[in-house]
């Protein structure tokens, strides 16, 4: 009956009738868009994945955790979870060309909330990630005084206890009190943060902050407004200037006296420290969040490529630079952390720091130091500022990405997407302002430590690879990527996906729920118990997604259990079928059609089939 009523028309007047109508239709929306080239895409991957994480978590945790010896957990996590995942999600986005949420649908429907909570995790990165450009931003502005403002106690903010330890006298004599505090923390916590005494009072919003968050916002508006058009144009910039600067502050640093003792310390290997299994948690969260690993962005970045684009060699390839980027820059740090050690005459373990402590308190002192402070200050704050930027508007595109592909009919018109972007970016700047009040660095690292949490990340990775491997099948998503990039990628990667990656997840997120330990900031402030619960309710609201969802998706289908989950986990019917299946896909189809013995519509049939690929 299907193909009588499919074909049962007029031979010239209704059909061309109907596919007018078709191409109008179609007219109305516009093209979903594709990379110009594979520069672009690799550029756009390569300034999401390297960020600040490279430059101030990597170094910190390689000294921490035995130097040297914790390349051999971080190469364990690289090769078992860190590549696996990243190909399993660029090849998805480029096999389904969907975005975050769709591409999991077409895949196996049952797990479309994989999509939902990588992109709930994706809006909660877009609200409080480009506060660190809010601050790059002022510290930068700040950086071109005649004196660079943290380099004394000589201001209107410093209190009774600053103390310029280079130039006070009462250092030298050992007699400073022990409430004493450096011009740079004066600088940090009174001016630029003005921070209060906990996340119970907020205060009022830093305008001169808010003002710096609202530009990083606009710039991150015109970079992606019209999609992957401006966005691959924009990243020739973004992506290579940090490198530019990180080779300038490198060879400044490896210069100065004392670069020596601090390499030596960032690298001196600890094999005692492999026993501690904190060191492999350190070593696994740090490649899912250099690596933006289970947030959506690979899919969406993968999705723009052309269907035969080699997303299997560019995997490898942007893996192998990202760990390097963070290697190297080890060295650019902890240089100029030796350097800082020797001229004040301390240890480097008691100047060395990670996350904010290093990008505006450590980083900013050493500068102080050096001939022509104020040339190096504004060096590295655009290095921040460049590096945070990309990986910020990427972040943006991908959940953009995503909404328009799940409600193409709407945001595929023209001016839609340009309404939608402007739209998130309003909502996200006043939903930031809460984190440039003088209590917001509380709120900061409450998104930083749960909202977007390695346990989070686990826990979407360990589904990612269950759904790829178990039920949409190993060798089928292999057949997939065969069918793109023309050969089968290595065999290992198969077993990663089946053994090695979900268990190495699951023992890591066991072992980060049972290690857990409540926030606290600067390590001493402790976190109220309402705190810690809004905490948990963000990480909450990301992984139950995946739950929820298969709940809902099979209360909503009808049928018996067995029918509904076979429904359920079959992948879309209009995704590209390897070529060497086609021939009994086609021979399925005519026997399906035997009634169909029009040869007219035998070529028509055929015709279409072929068209597809």
């Amino acid at each position: 009956m299907e193909c009588k009523a499919s074909w049962d028309m007029e031979p010239n007047g209704d059909l061309i009738v109907e596919e007018k109508a078709v191409e109008e239709d179609k007219e109305e929306l516009q093209d979903r868009g594709q990379w110009t080239n594979k520069i672009e895409f690799v550029l756009s991957v390569a300034g999401e994945i390297i960020g600040l994480g490279n430059v101030w978590r990597f170094p910190y945790l390689c000294y921490k955790n035995g130097g040297g010896a914790f390349f051999i957990p971080y190469l364990i996590f690289l090769f078992a979870c860190g590549i696996p995942v990243f190909l399993l999600e660029t090849a998805l986005g480029q096999y389904t060309s969907q975005g975050g949420i769709t591409a999991w649908r077409k895949i196996c429907p049952i797990f479309e909330g994989i999509g939902y909570a990588s992109q709930v995790i994706e809006s909660y990165l877009n609200i409080y990630y480009i506060i660190i450009l809010a601050w790059a931003l002022f510290y930068l502005f700040n950086s071109f005084a005649a004196v660079l403002p943290w380099a004394n106690c000589n201001n209107p903010w410093n209190s009774e206890h600053c103390v310029d330890f280079l130039n006070s006298t009462s250092w030298e004599n050992g007699t400073v009190s022990a409430n004493a505090t450096s011009p740079v923390i004066e600088f940090w916590e009174n001016r630029a943060l003005g921070i209060t005494d906990g996340i119970h009072n907020l205060g009022t919003v830093r305008w001169e902050l808010a003002l710096c968050l609202l530009l990083a916002w606009i710039i991150c508006y015109f970079c992606i407004w019209k999609g992957v058009k401006s966005t691959g144009k924009v990243v020739y910039f973004t992506a290579t200037f940090p490198y530019l600067m990180l080779i300038v502050l490198l060879i400044r640093g490896v210069t100065l006296p004392g670069a020596k003792e601090g390499i030596l310390f960032y690298l001196k290997p600890d094999i005692s420290r492999l026993a501690d299994p904190q060191v492999w948690m350190d070593a696994g969260t740090q490649i899912f969040f250099s690596y933006a690993i289970c947030q959506g962005c690979l899919t969406a970045l993968g999705s723009y490529n052309r269907y035969d684009n080699n997303c299997y060699r560019d995997c490898f390839m942007l893996c192998f630079l990202n760990s390097a980027t963070s290697f190297v820059a080890g060295f650019a740090i902890f240089s100029v952390l030796g350097f800082m050690a020797q001229e004040q005459g301390m240890s480097i373990s008691e100047v060395a720091e990670s996350g904010p402590g290093l990008a505006f308190i450590a980083y900013p002192k050493a500068v102080t130091l050096m001939p022509v402070s104020q040339l190096w200050s504004c060096l590295f704050f655009l290095m921040l500022i460049f590096l945070g930027l990309d990986s910020q508007f990427v972040c943006v595109e991908s959940l953009v990405t995503a909404i328009v592909d799940l409600f193409p009919e709407i945001f595929r018109k023209k001016g839609r997407r340009e309404l939608l972007i402007l739209g998130i970016a309003v909502i996200c700047y006043l939903l930031g302002l809460l984190l440039v009040t003088e209590g917001g660095m509380y709120v900061f690292q409450l998104f930083d430590y749960y909202a977007a949490s390695g346990t989070c990340l686990l826990f979407l990775a360990i589904f990612e690879v269950v759904c790829i491997g178990w039920v949409y099948g190993a060798d089928r998503f292999y057949d997939n990527i065969e069918d793109m990039i023309g050969y089968r990628p290595w065999p290992l990667i198969k077993l990663c996906w089946l053994f090695f990656t979900p268990g190495v997840c699951l023992a890591t997120f066991l072992f980060s729920l049972i290690r857990y330990q409540p926030l606290k900031y600067n390590n001493v402030y402790e976190y109220p118990t309402w705190g810690i619960a809004v905490g948990w309710l963000m990480a909450l609201s990301s992984m139950i997604c995946i739950p929820l969802y298969v709940v809902y998706i099979l209360l909503k289908t009808k049928g018996p259990l067995r029918q509904r989950l076979r429904q359920l986990t079959a992948p879309a019917e209009d995704l590209p079928q390897p070529k060497k299946h086609l021939i009994d896909l086609l021979g399925q189809r005519e026997h399906f059609m035997q009634g169909c013995r029009s040869p007219a519509k035998e070529v028509l049939i055929t015709t279409e089939k072929e068209t597809n690929f």
